[in-house]
């Protein structure tokens, strides 16, 4: 079967091609894919090329399928999972493998498998570890978007706290403490914000930072602080570059006490070590987002480390449980991730968006790769039905779901371009 592809060959080198791929071995599955979400790693692979720790060496021979945060049909299944999949099923997928201590992963690793193409082959070692999913949600967008928010997830639950008297750590943020997410109102905070309102381990309060006022404002919009009121948690967003003295600013919404859990959502050294200073007796840490420069260093307090047992950590990924976790609530309402999309684009547009993602505003880039159409922001839409049937009914259903991407949305794309 012949698939249409984002391919690797390296570093600054994305080519769309279409080309045979291998007839399925027994241990092995077909899929279609229908959407994928671009994510940062993709641009710092992009960037690194061959460098990149899950980019094979010989990417240049051998291109690699980009695209990691992808969701479909199963098309056909070989012989060994045959009673546990069944063409025709929609899949979500857990692209962290850590198979037999590889760090091989769909959208980095796989000549003939990863998001952002038409149709791929899954290996076995997916099935193996239980990373091809059965899911039965309403629409393909919140499996590829179970992805990223299993990341956030993992870093809620891979946070610790310490005990003086027996030693064991209690995993998880502090219930009734203070959570701070600083560079917290892009697409990935925005999901950090909308997690521990849904669940039952919740803190007291949540604070969330960030420079820019537009990000602020549309972050207010979409997660009042009304509704986290509702919810029994106290919010607040800040943009400290307006606050004066933003130590002091953000310990004073604590009273003094600092912050359990802090997530640090933006590589820059400064939030780092304010993040730090901030941490209050036996906080923690957790370093999030992912640098780009191997040599990142920010200065920590180890006084404080040493006499109240502050701790820094940092996590990349989520589990497979996390990935459940994120699908379940997602399914149940319970999380929105539509609120990280605000661009929709189809497979062409996967090498402009990628190569300019940190330049391009807004959220998530969310493709759907079995159509042709030029990323477009949601707030564009109306501005474009004024001419365009397609783009008004698209603006219809958005400003319907509080202007959000939606379950009725995709389906009005997909029938339009006949993709389902």
């Amino acid at each position: 079967m012949k698939t249409r592809a984002v391919r690797l060959y390296g570093a600054d080198d994305l080519r769309l091609e279409e080309f045979e791929l291998p007839e399925i071995k027994d241990d092995e599955i077909l899929v279609k894919v229908v959407t994928d979400s671009i994510c940062m790693s993709t641009y710092k692979l992009l960037k690194q090329g061959k460098a990149h720790k899950r980019c094979p060496q010989d990417v240049d021979v051998n291109p690699i399928i980009i695209g990691h945060e992808f969701a479909g049909d199963i098309v056909k299944v070989g012989r060994k999972w045959q009673s546990e999949f069944t063409p025709g099923e929609k899949f979500a997928q857990q692209p962290a493998l850590n198979y037999q201590g590889k760090l091989d992963s769909p959208g980095y690793s796989y000549r003939f498998y990863g998001g952002d193409c038409t149709y791929c082959v899954v290996p076995h070692e997916v099935m193996e570890l239980g990373c091809l999913l059965h899911y039965g949600g309403e629409s393909y967008f919140q499996a590829s978007l179970g992805e990223p928010m299993s990341c956030i997830i993992g870093g809620y639950h891979a946070n610790y706290h310490t005990n003086k008297h027996d030693y064991v750590h209690e995993m998880g943020v502090r219930p009734g403490g203070s959570v701070l997410i600083m560079g917290g109102c892009g697409p990935m905070g925005l999901g950090a914000v909308e997690y521990p309102l849904a669940v039952d381990r919740k803190p007291a309060r949540v604070v969330v930072t960030d420079v820019d006022n537009a990000r602020i404002a549309r972050a207010k919009e979409l997660i009042p602080p009304g509704l986290a009121a509702s919810r029994g948690v106290e919010l607040h967003y800040v943009n400290p570059d307006e606050v004066g003295d933003q130590f002091a600013h953000l310990m004073a919404l604590t009273g003094g006490r600092g912050y359990d859990d802090v997530f640090v959502y933006a590589p820059v050294r400064s939030l780092a070590e304010l993040g730090d200073r901030l941490l209050a007796f036996d906080g923690c840490m957790n370093f999030f987002a992912g640098p780009s420069d191997s040599g990142f260093r920010a200065e920590i307090n180890l006084y404080n480390c040493h006499y109240t047992s502050t701790h820094i950590m940092g996590t990349t990924g989520g589990n497979t449980d996390d990935l459940k976790e994120a699908i379940a609530l997602s399914a149940a309402g319970s999380i929105r991730p539509a609120v990280m999309i605000t661009h929709v684009g189809g497979l062409d547009s996967v090498i402009g968006a990628t190569s300019n993602l940190p330049k391009i505003p807004g959220g998530k880039k969310l493709t759907y790769t079995q159509i042709d159409m030029p990323l477009t922001a949601i707030e564009d839409f109306a501005r474009l039905g004024e001419g365009d049937p397609l783009f008004r009914r698209l603006a219809d259903s958005c400003a319907a779901h509080s202007g959000l991407w939606n379950a009725e949305a995709e389906g009005i794309l997909l029938d339009h371009f006949g993709a389902r």
